[in-house]
């Protein structure tokens, strides 16, 4: 059997903000491959993202079973970042005065990029694994000619910028380390083509995400770093709730795609892991689609 081991490598997984997200399965089955985990999770979700990691309910233990019996999803450290600013300059002063905001800059100190990857320097010393999984806008519902300069540029900012922020200051962790480094980001079909109720800036974020994501590929491969994407298809995790009608994007995509049925999220973390590992040592610069073969459907 060709095995997956991704024993001792350190992995950075952002966007963790719940036990259903892509961030969560992905975590668990880098655990899976024996890498070392390393949360970065937004300063208001830490208390929730905790309660996950340690509750004893009983919904909750079993969310933190690894796949193939593996054990029980165990994290070295959960450090917050707020992708929204590269340093705690940047972050204003009512924001930083915001109780949640304080508490964790109080407990946790600088919860920037260049903060983030500062503690994880000094923890672990370097990163083998970075996944990006973050995204959002404030106007997610709204059709793109609808929707507000502001809530434009914030859906640019965190989830598309943030990507090349975290390579940014996470590069003097990542350059030259053994069998080199892995970045993997999630995107959506919603950045290739139009996707009705994917507005609010999302579309035009993801479409920014996925040539950046190349241009990375191209500007740290010298580095030995490899910079991929995994386009996933419509999943309802509880943040893409938020966009109202997921139920009927699951339902379109199922019944055209040629699996006909909607995606699992194990599905992609299991893309991810084979992104991270030695498997995938000649791959960068790629969108691997793991939507049961929906993107190569016509309308």
């Amino acid at each position: 059997m060709i095995p997956i081991s991704l024993e001792g490598k350190v992995a950075l997984v952002t966007g963790v903000g719940d036990n259903q997200s892509f961030a969560w399965f992905i975590s668990k089955a880098l655990q899976a491959a024996g890498a070392r985990l390393v949360l970065a999770v937004h300063p208001r979700m830490m208390k929730i993202v905790e309660g996950f990691l340690t509750g004893d309910h009983p919904d909750d233990v079993a969310s933190r079973a690894l796949p193939y019996g593996a054990g029980s999803l165990k994290v070295e450290k959960m450090l917050p970042c707020d992708v929204s600013y590269d340093t705690l300059d940047e972050v204003p002063a009512e924001t930083r005065d915001d109780r949640r905001y304080k508490r964790v800059e109080e407990q946790y100190g600088d919860y920037s990029v260049q903060g983030l990857m500062k503690s994880v320097q000094a923890s672990h010393g370097g990163i083998d694994i970075l996944i990006h999984s973050v995204a959002f806008s404030p106007e997610i519902k709204n059709k793109a000619v609808d929707t507000s300069r502001s809530a434009y540029l914030t859906a640019l900012s965190i989830s598309a910028y943030s990507l090349t922020s975290l390579c940014r200051y996470g590069t003097p962790l990542m350059e030259n380390r053994p069998g080199g480094a892995s970045v993997v980001s999630l995107t959506y079909l919603g950045g290739d083509r139009v996707v009705p109720h994917y507005g609010g800036g999302m579309s035009t974020a993801k479409a920014a995400l996925q040539i950046d994501a190349l241009q990375l590929a191209s500007n740290l491969g010298p580095k030995k770093i490899r910079v991929n994407l995994i386009s996933a298809g419509p999943y309802a995790s509880r943040a893409a709730r938020a966009i109202g009608d997921i139920d009927k994007m699951i339902q379109y995509a199922a019944e055209r795609a040629p699996l006909q049925r909607g995606i699992e999220p194990e599905e992609v973390a299991n893309a991810a892991v084979f992104l991270c590992s030695p498997l995938a040592s000649g791959i960068t610069g790629e969108v691997l689609y793991v939507d049961c073969g929906y993107n190569v459907m016509g309308v």
